[in-house]
Parts: structure tokens; C-alpha cells; sequence
């Protein structure tokens, strides 16, 4: 398998660290929800769950999906699964429920047109003491990234992610565009999980 190299040092979030300091381990069970077309996490996920491990890459575009297929194929990352699901929508996402180690939130709450929906279908896949981690850019305005009337802040994401299927456990160091708030999924059933 090969290695997926950064290209880059000027990256706005460098997903090996991130994925390290939030714990993740070989044979894990990951999914980026919302992965978009390049595979930021998704390859670096791949590559630290090792062969034993699955990521699932969630998005609604099937292009993306298409793209990220082609990524996993060229780099030979055999661990990588495309899911097509409107992740606002509970129950849509065809991963198995309580299943995931670590669920991947990175840029896409803010977009989100059913945040409820969508905090209680992260937590429907993600197992009992798994970790779920939400990125977001930081409410100020820079060059690039939403608009900052888009942005939510750090305490506007945790009032949303406010579950009792989730439990915080820690804000994450990102970078200087981005903050990242960590939960451990709880013990608490999922209404309508199995």
C-alpha cells in the first residue's frame, strides 16, 4: 500500500495530525461525512486504520464519490468504501448503526440544512464510547473558506452538537482557520437504533 504524501506544508488542516492527537488506531472504523471530492481525510484515515480497518467516504454528490473511488484505486487503498446518503437525513446513511469507531465532521455543519437530523444520524452510526469529531471554520473572516455570516462559532457548534447521545470531551487544536470540539458517543441509545 502506498503512502499518502502531503504535498504541502501550507495546508489548512493537516489530517494526519488531527486524526493522531483524537486518538485514531489500526483496524478502526471510520467515516467522513461530507468528504467532498479530494479525499483530505479519507486517505490519510486509510492509511492509519491499515488494511484491517474500513473508511466509509459519505457524500451527497456522486461525483465526489466517483473521484474518491479513483483516489483509493491509484494508491491502491483497498479499505475505502463510497456511501452515497443525504447525511441530514436520520436513518440514510447505509453504514451499519453503532458500528464506527470515529465519525468525521470536518466543514460541514455550518452547511447543514437539518442539524438535528444530522447530530443524531453521526451518532446512530458510531458506537458506544466511539469518538465523533466536528470541525468548523473559526467565526472570522480569512481570504478563503464561507463567508463569515456562514460561520458558527465554537459555542453556537457545541449548543448544536448538544445531545444526549454525545458527550464533549475535549476542544481540539486545528490550526489558526479552524477549531475541532471531540465527543465520545454515550451509552445512551439512539431513538430508533437497533
Amino acid at each position: 500500500m502506498q503512502g499518502f504524501v502531503l504535498t504541502s506544508g501550507t495546508e489548512l488542516i493537516n489530517p494526519f495530525k488531527l486524526l493522531e492527537r483524537v486518538g485514531i488506531r489500526r483496524a478502526w472504523h471510520v467515516a467522513d461525512m461530507g468528504c467532498g471530492s479530494t479525499g483530505h481525510f479519507v486517505m490519510p484515515a486509510a492509511q492509519l486504520v491499515g488494511p484491517d480497518g474500513v473508511v466509509y467516504a459519505v457524500d451527497i454528490r456522486r461525483d465526489f464519490l466517483e473521484h474518491i473511488e479513483r483516489l483509493a484505486k491509484h494508491d491502491h487503498f483497498f479499505n475505502i468504501k463510497t456511501v452515497w446518503a443525504d447525511m441530514d437525513v436520520y436513518g440514510a446513511t447505509r453504514i451499519d448503526p453503532a458500528s464506527l469507531d470515529l465519525c468525521l465532521l470536518i466543514n460541514n455543519l455550518y452547511l447543514s440544512q437539518n442539524r438535528p437530523a444530522l447530530i443524531r444520524e453521526m451518532a446512530r452510526l458510531t458506537k458506544p464510547g466511539g469518538r465523533i469529531l466536528v470541525v468548523e471554520w473559526k467565526a472570522t473572516a480569512t481570504a478563503i473558506g464561507p463567508p463569515s455570516d456562514r460561520r458558527l462559532t465554537s459555542e453556537q457548534s457545541q449548543a448544536i452538537c448538544q445531545s444526549p447521545y454525545m458527550e464533549m470531551l475535549d476542544e481540539v487544536d486545528v490550526g489558526h482557520s479552524h477549531y475541532g470540539l471531540l465527543y465520545e458517543r454515550t451509552e445512551t441509545p439512539v431513538e430508533g437504533e437497533a
